[in-house]
């Protein structure tokens, strides 16, 4: 039984798990929506939505606290303070979907999924428009 585990291991050493969400949620922030498999995707979630709860509120601290945990990445953190912290700014929580693709992996059969911002940028939903065409 899984009673009071909080974390998902995903078959890695600590350190592993670390670099895999710093880089996840970077790109998360960078792109605003990143197609990976469904239990990163739900894994690494929380960690998302947290920062931008530090983006919410643009100070000194919180700015600091979010470059430690991203891993001293100031290109994501910036666009964190200046894009998605004002963009959220009235909505309570919730900023992160996980969507299920229909197809897996095709290497190991791996459920895919997207996570990705509830409300992105125009020019990025475009973008998307045409890709997906």
């Amino acid at each position: 039984m899984r009673h009071r585990v909080k974390t998902r291991k995903l078959s890695r050493t600590g350190a592993h798990r670390r670099a895999l969400a710093r880089n996840l949620v970077s790109a998360l922030i960078e792109h605003e929506r990143i197609e990976t498999t469904l239990t990163k995707a739900k894994a690494h979630r929380p960690f998302a939505e947290k920062l931008v709860t530090l983006a919410k509120e643009k100070n000194l601290h919180n700015y600091r606290r979010a470059l430690a945990l991203l891993g001293n990445d100031r290109k994501a953190v910036v666009k964190l303070f200046d894009v998605l912290g004002p963009r959220f700014k009235d909505r309570p929580g919730g900023y992160t979907r996980v969507v299920k693709l229909a197809k897996p992996r095709l290497g190991d059969k791996a459920p895919r999924a997207f996570l990705e911002f509830v409300e992105r940028s125009v020019v990025e939903e475009e973008a998307v428009s045409f890709d997906e065409d």
